[in-house]
């Protein structure tokens, strides 16, 4: 089935991400007819008839956009820097779902003397591109272990010495006996946008983005 011409298409994640980009949509006049919660739809219509939501895996966003599976996405830097962000277009810092990347480890290992000039520990992750080139820099030599999901048992299980891994309030870390020991980089999401679909559909494109940015600025005078 040929996609519309006209049909901007818009790929978000579920959670904090879809939440926090709901308000910059509203004032640019685009509100989403469904909650994505309540509904089993991957593809949700909004106000505008030249305007749809694609609902994909946050780590999914950059390789819609960049194929043309969708004009333009939301994407948090995380997922950027794994991806490389080849053939995307990022205009804008949005300023939302902001957070950090962070080292943790057991609150009782002694991360200074595991780190020393030449050594060598076991991080695990599944931000492994941030992670090896923090490591690098440090002159740290890592074993990197890939994981997708509770990040925190590695370190109570063995499994590794560190984990690298996205920290908002460190409330799950504490809970989990383990502490930050370094900050790697402030996180947020960006407006990622198809080069293609910016030639193609430059009017239209230019004035959301135009208007993403407006509501972004409102916020931060607001903070």
């Amino acid at each position: 089935m040929t996609r519309d011409a006209s049909l901007i298409t818009l790929a978000l994640s579920k959670g904090r991400i879809f939440d926090e980009t709901l308000p910059l949509l509203k004032a640019a006049g685009i509100e989403v007819a469904e909650d994505p919660e309540k509904s089993r739809k991957l593809i949700l219509a909004t106000n505008r008839p030249d305007v749809r939501v694609v609902l994909v895996r946050a780590t999914d966003v950059p390789t819609y956009v960049q194929y043309g599976g969708a004009d333009l996405g939301v994407a948090g830097k995380d997922v950027l820097l794994e991806h490389g962000g080849q053939g995307l277009y990022q205009p804008l810092d949005l300023n939302i779902a902001r957070c950090r990347m962070s080292v943790a480890v057991r609150d009782d290992f002694d991360y200074a003397a595991a780190v020393k000039q030449g050594s060598r520990i076991r991080v695990a992750t599944k931000y492994t591109t941030v992670a090896r080139q923090h490591f690098a820099d440090k002159g740290v030599h890592v074993d990197l272990i890939k994981l997708y999901g509770s990040m925190e048992l590695a370190p109570l299980t063995g499994l590794a010495d560190a984990i690298v891994d996205l920290v908002s309030t460190g409330s799950t870390l504490k809970a989990n006996h383990l502490v930050e020991v370094e900050h790697i980089m402030p996180i947020s999401s960006r407006l990622v946008v198809n080069q293609a679909a910016l030639k193609l559909k430059r009017s239209t494109l230019r004035a959301l983005i135009d208007a993403f940015a407006a509501a972004t600025n409102v916020n931060l005078a607001k903070e």
